[in-house]
């Protein structure tokens, strides 16, 4: 007897009908890369299931973050499981005892699927699947259905969708085994296994369609971001929900989509920013970081995170108000390092400062983060403190120069004007020596022909 959790799942995965003839069934590929539109998540009853081992970062309150994601993914939490082990076990990941103990409050509440706050392989899901006889997800593919229900942009979709096939790749493997052989012996395969060969051959062309025109447009992203090297750029970073939006429609007047929710945006939004009595930046906000973040998504969204790693400074900003802040914080921080930006020149925002309980956690966390600047984008409480940080992080990369060119250069004098601080000048016959602060990455910008720079010690 085949058992339901592993015709569901190549149900989930592959798309099977009971059709199986050319002209009814969908296209394989199809459903293949498209994991959470066969099943969606919404409306399903879950438990929620967290193993805590060694040096995982302990939340205030267990599987809070894991239930924020499955109500994100519009799951309905009915139970909780958790244990502490020094490593996981090699089957089940959970220990035998609270296998039975999940299997027994799965029959209870009649869940229709449990996700772990853990990644699984492909065997320890089918394990669980038989042990318990319903859905089983990881936090992974838990996170990839979010994305894959937020994602708006062409883009984002073709981001999601090569995350989802590369996490789906290793899991094709008996997939089909509900397509038992027909026959034993050499050269007698079952339908199983040829529909495996055709869905991996498949996967694999896919994948490589998918990289080749996420490539067209992260070199595409990267003009993009060149032809605005005129301009100072600022990145919004952080963890998801901690209000990035928010404050970027506060500062600049935008009309970012913003919701209370994990990931309400996936998509990089770029808007001139007017900081009084200094000037014009750029401003961008990016998809929000998460603890765990799967390294698909982050290989994925490369083109989306080319902002964060252009930009000449980054804003990282901190829900003040959630008691896990401090692990937040250290979450980013090590997302950045895993995307090389970490070294970047970075200011710490504490938002959400008008929900705070009382003065005292502000207090906290001013005296652990000295020079963070706390904010609220609600209420705008703050802003005027963070645009003149920003101001004075920005004016830390002027150098003073002395540009020596023709009197008649009106082009390179408009550009030292736009973009710096032009001091005094000087005429000397047909040419005039401009002494000015500008950024230090423009001055190569500056060293063409017939204008000499030389930097003031």
């Amino acid at each position: 007897m085949v058992d339901k959790p592993s015709v569901a799942r190549a149900e989930r995965y592959v798309g099977f009908k009971r059709d199986r003839s050319s002209t009814t069934r969908r296209s394989t590929l199809q459903a293949v890369y498209e994991l959470r539109r066969t099943e969606r998540l919404a409306a399903e009853s879950a438990i929620l299931v967290g193993v805590f081992l060694p040096g995982r970062p302990a939340e205030r309150v267990p599987l809070q973050e894991l239930e924020g994601l499955a109500t994100t993914a519009g799951c309905r939490v009915v139970g909780y499981v958790t244990q502490r082990r020094e490593a996981p076990d090699a089957a089940t990941y959970l220990g035998s005892g609270k296998v039975e103990e999940l299997a027994a409050l799965v029959a209870k509440t009649q869940a229709d699927v449990v996700i772990f706050d853990n990644d699984l392989s492909p065997g320890q899901v089918r394990n669980l699947e038989k042990a318990l006889n319903v859905k089983v997800i990881d936090r992974t593919e838990l996170i990839l259905d979010i994305f894959a229900g937020r994602a708006r942009t062409h883009e984002a979709r073709l981001a999601v969708e090569l995350a989802q096939l590369e996490y789906a790749m290793p899991r094709l493997k008996r997939m089909w085994t509900h397509l038992s052989r027909l026959r034993k012996g050499v050269g007698l395969r079952g339908p199983g296994e040829t529909q495996l060969e055709e869905d991996r051959r498949l996967v694999e062309n896919r994948i490589k369609e998918l990289k080749r025109k996420l490539r067209a447009i992260e070199r595409r992203k990267e003009r993009e971001v060149a032809a605005r090297r005129d301009h100072m750029t600022v990145s919004l970073v952080g963890y998801t929900n901690a209000g990035k939006s928010t404050l970027m429609n506060a500062l600049t007047g935008a009309d970012v989509f913003v919701q209370d929710a994990l990931f309400a945006t996936l998509d990089t939004r770029t808007r001139r920013w007017q900081i009084p009595g200094w000037g014009h930046v750029l401003l961008s906000d990016t998809v929000g970081f998460i603890r765990d973040l799967p390294h698909h998504l982050i290989a994925s969204f490369k083109a989306t995170l080319e902002e964060a790693r252009q930009a000449d400074l980054l804003l990282h900003v901190a829900d003040g108000s959630n008691p896990d802040v401090y692990e937040q914080i250290a979450a980013a921080f090590r997302v950045l390092e895993e995307i090389k930006i970490e070294k970047k020149d970075t200011l710490l925002v504490i938002n959400k400062i008008d929900a705070l309980p009382d003065r005292a956690r502000l207090d906290g966390l001013l005296s652990r983060y000295p020079n963070a600047i706390p904010v609220s984008a609600r209420t705008g409480q703050g802003l005027p403190q963070l645009a003149a940080a920003v101001a004075d992080a920005l004016s830390r990369t002027f150098v003073d120069v002395d540009v020596e060119m023709g009197a008649d250069n009106g082009q390179a004098m408009a550009y030292l004007a736009q973009h710096g601080q032009v001091l005094s000048k000087k005429y000397l016959d047909s040419r005039v020596v401009v002494h000015c602060r500008i950024p230090r990455g423009f001055l190569g910008r500056m060293a063409k022909d017939g204008v000499q720079v030389l930097v003031r010690q």
